[in-house]
């Protein structure tokens, strides 16, 4: 399918069409021509008013359930939700059951992610169901992109110190989330004023700073390339701040939750708030967009986690932590930013997990998001496409629209 995009203005620093309007002529998966009134009679069109178009966006953290939790959401699905959500790349979380620890396991995923717009980068475990650590180079070679326990931290510092050194060798990356299992205290919230009130036991943030201090200590150490995933303090962001000056090969993300909520989401109990890292203070919040906008914080993640609501209608207490996001981080990210930072900041990351990047010029492969800034949707359960309902967006009203996602000789466009 050829297809022919009118009068897009490209958001692509890398491109020298950077900020310009132009017609965009892609045949076959690959772009023949870049100019003004483009004329192809016989390819499918898109012309939108005020359309914007961006090298594909690409999210670090997402879940769906397959295998082993199929009821939260199929891996069919999910990559569906991901394209009209404007991703072209997802890196794929290792919370399934089975666990990817081994080269069938990533084989499978691939294999079940075959032919979708979206492409899937599957993660492997860091180490195996016995503790052990996992065959990292055997995982990288059939398609690992990252080596990750999820949400679950690395209590033994010896397995992080092994795998940063073991990984080093054919420069995988190895993320470890900076929570201190110890120190939550089977906590459920924020830890301040709003958790004393609601008489909730907190998390406080040192739960996180305690971790990352090791982390960050270990790194220094043994070399390697180390991710934290979805920073959620003040303190966090000074920590990574410092180790980058230090030279560090450190990255980290932010969850779009932490960038547009604060612990007063659990005011009314709702469980969907309920999430890990936790919503904190305003002032963290603040902290965290100024460190996305500067680039101390890497990238943006949806932090995407679909739950059954066997799993998340019930007590405050009892209830699983997360929530989905996919189909809110774009217009969660305009709250905030302008088209053309949003558009930057859900490019980033692809470099640092090992994806290839396709700048928008004439001979280059499509891999491409189109949005606009126009429009508002409120979100409701029935606006919902993920096949579980557990969003905290519910009842905010969103501005933009994605439009669609091309990569290649794929492509998923909305109806005019």
């Amino acid at each position: 399918m050829n297809i022919l995009i009118k009068a897009a203005t490209i958001l692509d620093p890398t491109s020298p069409f950077h900020k310009k309007q132009l017609d965009i002529y892609i045949q076959q998966g690959v772009i023949k021509e870049i100019g003004k009134n483009l004329s192809y009679p016989k390819a499918k069109q898109l012309a939108v008013k005020n359309l914007h178009i961006s090298q594909g966006w690409f999210d670090s953290s997402v879940s769906f359930g397959e295998p082993g939790y199929e009821e939260r959401e199929t891996i069919d699905n999910g990559l569906q939700v991901a394209a009209l959500s404007g991703f072209t790349h997802i890196a794929y979380n290792t919370n399934t059951t089975p666990k990817p620890d081994s080269r069938a396991d990533i084989s499978f995923l691939l294999e079940l992610a075959n032919g979708h717009v979206t492409q899937l980068h599957p993660k492997a475990c860091i180490t195996t169901t016995t503790d052990k650590l996992a065959p990292l180079r055997e995982l990288h070679a059939a398609g690992a992109v990252s080596f990750s326990n999820h949400k679950q931290s690395i209590s033994n510092a010896n397995a992080l110190k092994l795998a940063l050194q073991y990984s080093n060798d054919f420069e995988g990356l190895v993320e470890s989330f900076a929570f201190n299992k110890d120190l939550a205290n089977e906590g459920i919230m924020h830890e301040g004023a709003v958790s004393t009130a609601l008489g909730l036991n907190g998390i406080p943030a040192v739960v996180e700073e305690v971790q990352l201090k090791r982390d960050l200590g270990i790194l220094e150490y043994a070399f390697g390339k180390l991710h934290t995933p979805t920073l959620s303090s003040s303190a966090s962001v000074k920590l990574i701040k410092e180790a980058k000056k230090l030279g560090l090969d450190v990255s980290c993300s932010v969850s779009i939750f932490n960038l547009f909520f604060t612990d007063e989401a659990l005011q009314g109990f709702n469980p969907n708030a309920k999430l890990l890292p936790p919503l904190r203070r305003i002032d963290d919040q603040k902290s965290l967009k100024k460190a996305l906008a500067d680039g101390t914080i890497d990238m943006v993640t949806s932090d995407h986690q679909p739950l059954n609501s066997e799993l998340k209608d019930m007590e405050l207490d009892r209830a699983q932590f997360g929530s989905i996001g996919l189909e809110h981080s774009f217009g969660s990210l305009l709250r905030h930013f302008s088209i053309e930072e949003a558009a930057e900041i859900l490019t980033r990351g692809k470099a640092r997990f090992g994806i290839e990047e396709h700048p928008i010029d004439v001979g280059a492969v499509a891999d491409l998001s189109l949005f606009t800034d126009e429009g508002t949707t409120e979100v409701s359960k029935s606006s919902i496409r993920t096949s579980s309902k557990n969003s905290l967006f519910i009842g905010e009203t969103l501005s933009g629209k994605v439009l669609g996602v091309i990569r290649g000789d794929k492509y998923f466009l909305q109806e005019n």
